[in-house]
């Protein structure tokens, strides 16, 4: 399972004052890697430890897959002996997942304590895959140029890039010619809502689009139970719309080849105005038609 804006516990946000555009690469950007990195360190090993990743069943049962995987399947297709590399993997269910659908798994993540997690399960599991430790900008750097059949990215990775070309570009330098993306990521409409209210209503309180400047959030919990009190709370995350992915993979020499919209999400988003259904899944208890959840794209490079 991929990252996502922790939910649970006491939160509030602000956004933060704009950025001069003639310093976007530099400090007041770059800060961004150390405060959320510094966020994921730290529950990296409370993940690994909770019922919701199920590294207990990856262990017992070689032959169990994430909810989140096994969701992506009917789109993801054959991924047999395919060179796949997992973005943003997090501690490496979703990629062990894959290499168990008969992938050669490559997965990378910026957070030492995830990829620590990510090892020990693979090796807990005889999975081969091959581990990075970078930022997802620098993954063609730490990985190499135009080695890979596909590029899998998880859900709720998206939000933690401010800049959506940026990624684009590294997916297309990551692909062979005639490699493919699959993403499946909250859907932006989601992530611009407000908390859940208690007469039911959907409130857009949070940017669409793509801002030069982040939203930082402020929570002490995560998004699994936990018991565990942190002292790294604060993130910084940016929406991306649907037609600024699209358009940015378009951009780089990708043509799209599917785009489908869910009614569903692999956790709670608004809690108290959700149902669990057996999937995994959550939705919306009232009208879930109302609401597109998730999405699921799927590009091949030119």
């Amino acid at each position: 399972m991929a990252r996502r804006p922790p939910t649970g516990g006491r939160l509030s946000f602000e956004i933060a004052a704009p950025v001069d555009r003639r310093r976007r690469d530099n400090s007041a950007v770059d800060d961004y890697r150390s405060v959320n990195r510094a966020n994921w360190d730290e529950r990296a090993r409370v993940h690994a430890k909770s019922p919701d990743y199920a590294v207990a069943r990856f262990i017992e049962d070689p032959a169990f897959i994430s909810d989140v995987v096994r969701f992506d399947l009917p789109l993801l297709g054959e991924v047999k002996r395919k060179r796949v590399v997992h973005l943003q993997c997090h501690i490496g269910t979703d990629t062990v997942s894959l290499a168990r659908l008969g992938a050669r798994m490559s997965g990378l993540d910026f957070s030492p304590p995830a990829l620590e997690e990510a090892r020990h399960l693979a090796a807990a599991t005889g999975t081969e895959v091959e581990w990075a430790l970078a930022d997802v900008y620098d993954a063609v750097d730490a990985l190499g140029a135009g080695q890979f059949d596909l590029v899998y990215t998880g859900i709720g990775a998206l939000c933690w890039l401010p800049d959506i070309g940026r990624w684009a570009a590294v997916v297309a330098g990551l692909l062979k010619p005639g490699g493919g993306l699959f993403i499946r990521e909250a859907h932006p409409m989601l992530w611009a809502l407000g908390e859940a209210r208690s007469d039911g209503l959907l409130v857009v309180e949070h940017p669409y689009f793509q801002r030069q400047e982040p939203l930082v959030w402020t929570e002490g919990g995560t998004y699994v139970p936990t018991d565990a009190v942190f002292e790294h709370n604060t993130t910084h995350s940016w929406n991306h719309g649907l037609g600024e992915v699209v358009s940015a993979l378009v951009a780089r020499g990708m043509q799209i080849t599917c785009l489908v919209e869910h009614d569903s999400v692999p956790w709670e988003p608004l809690p108290g105005q959700m149902e669990r259904l057996g999937t995994g899944e959550f939705r919306l208890a009232d009208r879930p038609w109302r609401l597109a959840h998730s999405y699921t794209l799927q590009a091949v490079k030119d």
